[in-house]
């Protein structure tokens, strides 16, 4: 009988506490856990990429607020950013899987709206990740015009459309190439994109006030305390629209959720890589605030009407002049490059979380492991190709193409209020996972849905108050178009989701249901689980 327990016992190896935990939640172990805790940690602080993200959204903070918004704009809206990541931290503590959100939104809310919550929660997130991915690589593309303006003589080189979207092109498909290989060189490079984006905060903030020149230097009186307001808005709303350059930065907090499967004691691992990403971005994003309100000189219309085009190219031009300028502009790229990868990596995870569960067109097709590299590499191309079809819209208009750095973050709000507002404003056994705040947890979450539902309402703003159609903000007008097919497809007659959708689907063989039932006592039924995170 030992004899034969053990070789019972090497066809079928128990399963790690991992893949224990992702059996209650439904589904089977597919991607190889190869992420440690330290470099889900590291993907999730360089998908915020705090430098190459300020430089991206400075233009917010400069016109409304001057020095002033940029510091203390950041520091009030820091506090906030981490009251949603503690909120999202414990749901992820609870049930840590690549589908995420609208697995949450699934199983905490009222089963007579579950399945649309969930619907529009899994759009909302997949709209969320691959439109950060064409606003990461239009950045970078607009960086990179950049260094070529910094190399010339007269800063007076232009870029057309045709030659941007080239740009822009590259960039997607040579992103789309590299994070086509295994999780095990995927996990690995978060140690290099880490170490870079880690360098790169502690050169501005250290090195760039030690290489500006003394006339260049602005008084602590200015650099804390002057408002400019170039915008044309009241003041205090002014202010609060400097909020947008924090909340563009550090946003994203999902990111390290649709690695879950990927990575090693993901119930720990997964929220503690949320917080710190947070805590560590607020803390050396704010400190590099700090460094260019003392360093970018007292001309701030100067600073945001360059002909560098970028305000931080002009300011490290400013300081370290041309040949230092340029070095550390190239370095600052590298980074945003990074960045982008690790968002068409994590998009790529949730499109496939929502194509296991059969939600997304052509989902018989993304819901499939390349046999290869073990990761799923049709599902990295289908983001790939959306984002070429998004970077478009540069055709269309700037403001058109702007809107899509807005509607990262508008719809990334819509995806995490439903499922934080769930937990609460339904009937539910939430059972907290490792990582839980107790008696904080309601009045945290109060907070971050409020300030979310407040700061959406924001961003449906435009730049100023004097505006044409051409330079109206239309971030409402695409995240409405793309929620407006969302919801046509659901309700579609005969064909929508409201005929077929029941929101995550158990993948798991009977057999593997029995083994864990039996050894391990941890399945149960559908109906069940629907009940529970």
């Amino acid at each position: 009988m030992a004899t034969r327990a053990s070789a019972i016992s090497k066809l079928h190896p128990q399963p790690s506490a991992d893949e224990t935990t992702l059996a209650e939640l439904g589904y089977k172990q597919e991607f190889h856990r190869e992420f440690t805790p330290l470099e889900v940690s590291g993907l999730a602080f360089s998908y915020i990429g705090v430098v190459p993200s300020i430089v991206s959204v400075l233009f917010y903070a400069i016109p409304n607020g001057g020095p002033f918004g940029m510091v203390w704009g950041w520091a009030i809206a820091c506090p906030f950013i981490m009251c949603i990541g503690l909120a999202m931290a414990e749901l992820a503590s609870a049930a840590p899987t690549s589908g995420g959100l609208y697995y949450w939104t699934y199983s905490l809310a009222s089963p007579r709206c579950r399945n649309f919550l969930s619907w529009i929660v899994g759009y909302s997130n997949t709209i969320e990740t691959i439109t950060g991915v064409a606003s990461v690589n239009w950045a970078c593309a607009i960086q990179i015009t950049a260094a070529i303006r910094i190399a010339s003589s007269d800063q007076a080189y232009t870029t057309t459309n045709k030659q941007l979207y080239g740009i822009y092109a590259a960039l997607v498909l040579s992103h789309a190439v590299l994070v086509s290989f295994g999780t095990k060189v995927l996990a690995r490079l978060q140690r290099l994109y880490t170490l870079v984006n880690a360098c790169l905060c502690f050169i501005v903030i250290i090195a760039l006030p030690i290489a500006t020149p003394p006339d260049h230097r602005n008084s602590a009186s200015f650099a804390l305390g002057d408002f400019t307001n170039l915008a044309g808005w009241p003041s205090g709303f002014a202010f609060i629209l400097s909020f947008m350059a924090p909340l563009y930065t550090i946003g994203g907090y999902d990111a390290s959720v649709h690695m879950s499967e990927e990575a090693s004691n993901a119930a720990t691992a997964i929220p503690w890589a949320i917080v710190s990403s947070i805590a560590v971005s607020a803390v050396l994003g704010w400190g590099i605030n700090v460094s260019l309100a003392f360093c970018m000189g007292t001309d701030v219309s100067g600073v945001l009407s360059s002909p560098i085009g970028q305000p931080m190219a002009q300011i490290l031009y400013s300081s370290l002049g041309q040949r230092k300028a340029l070095a550390l502009w190239c370095l600052i790229i590298s980074a945003e490059y990074m960045v982008a990868s690790n968002c068409l990596l994590v998009g790529s995870r949730q499109t496939f979380a929502f194509a296991r569960d059969g939600a997304l067109p052509f989902s018989r097709y993304l819901y499939r492991m390349n046999r290869y590299t073990g990761t799923p590499v049709n599902t990295v191309w289908f983001d790939a190709v959306c984002v070429l079809l998004i970077g478009l819209l540069s055709f269309v208009s700037t403001e058109a193409i702007n809107a899509v750095f807005s509607i990262a973050v508008t719809a990334s709000y819509i995806a995490f209020i439903t499922p934080i507002t769930t937990r609460f404003a339904f009937k539910n056994n939430f059972k907290p996972g490792p990582f839980h705040l107790g008696k904080l947890s309601f009045p945290v979450a109060v907070i971050a849905v409020v300030w979310m539902v407040f700061m959406i309402t924001v961003f449906f703003f435009p730049a100023t108050p004097q505006t044409t159609t051409q330079e109206m903000n239309y971030t409402v007008v695409v995240l409405g178009g793309f929620m407006f097919l969302a919801i046509s497809w659901y309700y579609c007659p005969v064909y929508g989701g409201v005929h077929w959708f029941n929101g995550p689907i158990s993948n798991l063989t009977p057999a593997i249901r029995g083994e864990n039932r039996d050894e391990d006592s941890m399945s149960e039924e559908k109906e069940q689980r629907d009940g529970d995170v």
